[in-house]
Order: C-alpha cells, then structure tokens, then sequence
C-alpha cells in the first residue's frame, strides 16, 4: 500500500484550535487541520510553514511535536505529523478550503473530522497541558 507522508498545524489562538474545511476531493465537506505533503528531503516543520502560506496566506511556528498519526484509508496509508502551532500573523485568509472554525476543547466534535484527524482530536481533549498563544 503506498504511503503519503504530511504535515498537520494544530494551530491555537486565544485557547481555540483552528480547523478547516474541505472544499474538494473525495472528502469534501470534511474537517482537518491544516497542512499538506511532505516534499521529498523536507521537514515536517518547513512543510506546515510552506503549506499554511499557500492555503491560509498566513505565517506560523511550529512550536511542538504533539503526535504522528498512522491511518490506513482505502486506497493509501497516511502518516501525520501533527504539531501545535502558532499564529504570528493576526488572520488567515482561505485560499484552499470551503470553511474555518476556532474551535474550544468541548467543541471539538462539533465538525465533521476526516477519519485520520479523529484520534488527534481524542488526544486534545485528554491532553493536560497549556496550549501555546499567540
């Protein structure tokens, strides 16, 4: 089975988790964190840098490592470096999604999650530690 290797944002702002909306694919209408492929040779930090800019127009810092997610879909098996990560500039523009929400904890499972972003979301509402600011 072919693996595709990405990098995801858990990006945090004012105690809430930034998450989007599929507007394309097999997915559409599905809710993720944001972040992409990771080109070959590149790291996972400098893949959420590099993503975020073309999706959101935005600019962030990957702070943390917070989890590698493995998930077997039907047709690939995803690896998914997931990273809290803040926000240095003030808003996002969507260049690539349908939709945004921030997000608190207790309303995380209030979207629609991709399969593979389900057991981060687990994670987030068990964690026990400060979520970073901006």
């Amino acid at each position: 089975m072919k693996t595709i290797r990405v990098a995801a944002a858990i990006i945090v702002r004012n105690n809430r988790i930034f998450a989007t909306q599929r507007g394309y694919g097999e997915f559409r209408d599905f809710w993720e964190f944001p972040g992409g492929k990771i080109e070959a040779g590149e790291d996972p930090r400098d893949t959420i840098k590099r993503e975020i800019r073309e999706e959101l127009a935005a600019d962030v810092t990957p702070l943390k490592h917070f989890t590698t997610v493995e998930y077997d879909y039907p047709e690939f098996h995803l690896s998914m470096e997931c990273y809290l990560t803040r926000l240095n500039s003030g808003t996002v523009t969507l260049l690539e999604h349908e939709a945004a929400k921030w997000l608190a904890r207790e309303e995380l499972m209030s979207v629609n999650w991709l399969p593979a972003d389900l057991s981060i979301i687990a994670d987030l509402e068990k964690a026990s530690f400060t979520l970073p600011e901006a």
